[in-house]
């Protein structure tokens, strides 16, 4: 007798908790990077605090467990979309009216963003958090910010990198609030100018650091 998995509705519930999760945590840490705009002490206390302390190791674990569950189901999804559209999917070319871009192509920016998060955690976690666990001494938070900015090319890359974040998150947090129940018909466009919002304030953060470092330090 055949297993019976998962309902798409079960799925689509576990996407929207753990994008919900690493919003907050987007939240979170672009407001703690902003802070070394202002106080190179400030941040650089935050990354002491943050560094191989127990809680922030846990922390790290349950973050990277949200990403490995959101990865894993949006990929799923994806493939029971892709399988449930059949003959129509070679028949429809032009995209669907209230279909924003955003929405069609979410995989591709997530691939996108994943390939941008792994030079991210590659310049600073594994210089960072990931050498103090390893018993080695952390590179300054403030001086790895200088190093890495100082680069045009990497400016460049992470500004095209946050652009993908504007777009993935644009939608999932419209998306998000849909599937655990907070969407009708008046709500929409409510939750879109909601999605948009928050869209902006977190790239806007990251982005913050990144053009302050390069165009003004």
């Amino acid at each position: 007798m055949r297993k019976k998995g998962l309902s798409s509705i079960t799925k689509k519930l576990i996407m929207a908790v753990t994008g919900g999760a690493l919003v907050f945590f987007l939240l979170f840490h672009g407001a703690m990077n902003v802070v070394s705009i202002f106080s190179e002490d400030g941040y650089r206390w935050i990354c002491e605090f943050l560094g191989a302390n127990w809680y922030a190791i846990v922390g790290t674990i349950g973050l990277a467990v949200l990403v490995v569950l959101h990865l894993i189901y949006a990929f799923i999804l994806s493939y029971q979309n892709f399988r449930a559209r059949g003959r129509q999917r070679y028949a429809v070319n032009e995209r669907p009216d209230g279909v924003s871009w955003a929405a069609k192509n979410m995989l591709a920016i997530g691939a996108f963003i994943l390939f941008g998060l792994c030079f991210h955690l590659y310049d600073f976690w594994s210089k960072m958090q990931l050498a103090e666990i390893n018993g080695n001494a952390p590179v300054d938070g403030i001086d790895q910010i200088k190093f890495i900015f100082s680069s045009n090319y990497f400016c460049i890359m992470y500004l095209f990198w946050l652009v993908a974040i504007w777009f993935h998150l644009s939608h999932g947090i419209a998306s998000v609030m849909q599937s655990i129940g907070w969407s009708n018909m008046q709500w929409q466009r409510r939750l879109e100018f909601l999605g948009n919002f928050f869209a902006i304030i977190i790239v806007a953060m990251f982005a913050s650091v990144v053009i302050y470092y390069w165009l003004i330090v």
